[in-house]
């Protein structure tokens, strides 16, 4: 086999703008999001919440790509199917997008407050509505603030491995049964991709002369691979400002669990501010697929463990991006040099026209993937029953001052609460419509999915595809279909997410098939 002397950048070009807003809730609203928890207020705040829109547009237009993509981040967990649907609405309408064209996601924190506006009747529960109501709004006005920054972008991808998040389906040997927690029998590295977004910001010649000219050749540091390659092409010295970054991780937002009683994007806020700090420019969190994935170190109300977490993760991709070549180049043989040794010179070549052309190419995808309910789903009738029941036998422990009792109960309620959340706005029939998305963006392939996937729908399509950058999405528009377990995880006796499963076993990996196909259509064009 020859060697390789060409390694090429994968890249992207496309437009792109983005803007965030601030959506921290107010404190004292409801908060409880864990069984387990012992308030239900907020009562204060961590790190405030925010929400974060892109817009991203192909270079040219052409027939069978969708106009535009307006991804919209929310540092939430999650919004049940009538407040995600009022929320999809109201957002197109005020912003005047299509259905098609709106793609909401959430960073996953569960310290953020439950967004149910059937918790009207809890403490704190009074303010759910009215801040559910002023999401649409604010996220319009970051999507306007959005649009007026589109412009034409590179985006540069690289990837490493960060060992914060850890598999968690844990077998306790003493109780002979799975728990949803840190297994280090199943350790190992997961994937962290990075997309640095750069415009060109170059000087012109003409803007100085003289000593203090501004010619970009002349204010490259002398050790920068730019400068060496200046006089036979200039056009590598062009400064690129960095628009964003995009950080693609999969792990649960989980280090803040029942013990805490602060509003927080857990490790999501610390490791956007280490970014911020040294790029000067917006990053973005896009929560990759992780139902069997959390943080190493979670479940724990210390603030400070939610922070180390992320500035684990965030330096994790400033060593990436400290990584990246310069945009619009690849990396080229040069050929030996002699000296005490002969050396094998490499440098960065400008990008071809051809090559510019290929990073444009742009292909968009909607799916709906049906998946089989599990045949042991409960009748909605039978669970409303239980759930009344539940209550009776609460409030009867409680009042006979037996407090241990009433606390399991309580938490017994509440994953019922949670299961009638998941089975009534499920669609008649034998199969759920499980809505995904799939993008060709130049040399990348991005996809998102509605619910909680387990890993291995990236895992198994980034083994796929290994050429590719693959950038994946969970929980998109909502959670309908609730958690995806592989085939192998519904064997696993008392875990959590095959329990609140709602499709059969199979259908992560139809879901990852389905995908799979679209993509391997455009990866042969």
């Amino acid at each position: 086999m020859p060697s390789t002397t060409l390694v090429r950048t994968p890249s992207s070009q496309c437009e792109f703008g983005v803007a965030s807003i601030d959506i921290t809730p107010p404190v004292g609203m409801y908060h409880r999001m864990w069984g387990a928890a012992a308030h239900d207020r907020s009562t204060g705040i961590h790190r405030p919440l925010r929400a974060m829109v892109v817009v991203i547009r192909p270079l040219v237009q052409i027939d069978l790509v969708q106009a535009q993509t307006v991804l919209v981040s929310l540092d939430h967990c999650l919004l049940r199917a009538p407040e995600m649907e009022a929320l999809l609405s109201e957002t197109c309408r005020l912003t005047g997008l299509s259905r098609t064209e709106l793609l909401v996601t959430f960073t996953h924190t569960h310290s953020a407050g439950y967004l149910s506006r059937d918790r009207a009747e809890m403490p704190g529960g009074d303010l759910i509505g009215p801040y559910l109501d002023s999401l649409p709004s604010k996220i319009a006005e970051a999507f306007r603030a959005a649009q007026l920054s589109v412009q034409p972008v590179t985006l540069t991808y690289g990837s490493t491995t960060c060992e914060m998040g850890c598999h968690r389906d844990y077998f306790d040997d003493a109780r002979g049964h799975f728990v949803c927690g840190f297994n280090p029998d199943a350790a190992e590295p997961l994937p962290l991709n990075v997309v640095r977004v750069t415009t060109d910001t170059s000087p012109t010649r003409e803007q100085g002369s003289g000593e203090n000219n501004d010619d970009p050749l002349l204010t490259l540091p002398e050790n920068d691979p730019l400068r060496s390659l200046s006089a036979s092409d200039p056009s590598l010295a062009r400064r690129a400002s960095v628009v964003a970054t995009i950080v693609n991780y999969p792990c649960h937002t989980t280090t803040l669990a029942w013990e805490n009683t602060l509003v927080s994007p857990d490790y999501v806020g610390a490791l956007r501010e280490v970014v911020e700090r040294e790029t000067n420019a917006p990053c973005l969190f896009l929560l990759a697929p992780c139902g069997d994935i959390g943080p190493r170190d979670g479940y724990v109300g210390d603030t400070a463990v939610a922070d180390r977490n992320g500035r684990h993760v965030g330096f994790a991709a400033l060593s990436v991006l400290e990584g990246m070549p310069p945009a619009q180049t690849d990396h080229e043989y040069a050929g030996p040099v002699f000296s005490g040794a002969t050396l094998g010179a490499w440098r960065h070549r400008a990008w071809s026209d051809e090559r510019l052309s290929k990073a444009a190419i742009a292909r968009s995808s909607q799916l709906s993937v049906p998946l089989p309910y599990l045949s042991s789903l409960p009748k909605l009738a039978d669970a409303e029953q239980l759930h009344q029941e539940l209550i009776a036998q609460e409030q009867a422990a409680r009042i006979a001052g037996r407090i241990d009792e009433a606390a399991e109960l309580r938490t017994l309620v509440e994953r019922q609460i949670r299961l009638l959340h998941r089975i009534r706005p499920l669609p008649q029939g034998e199969a759920y419509p499980c809505p995904a998305w799939a993008w060709q963006w130049g040399d990348a392939f991005w996809i998102a999915a509605e619910g909680e996937s387990y890993h291995f729908l990236q895992s198994e399509l980034a083994r796929r595809f290994p050429q590719r950058p693959l950038i994946a999405i969970t929980l998109a528009n909502g959670t309908n279909c609730s958690y995806l377990p592989t085939r192998e995880a519904y064997s696993k006796s008392q875990l959590y997410q095959p329990e609140v499963a709602l499709v059969a076993p199979g259908s992560l990996e139809h879901l990852t098939d389905a995908i799979g196909q679209q993509l391997a259509e455009w990866d042969t064009l």
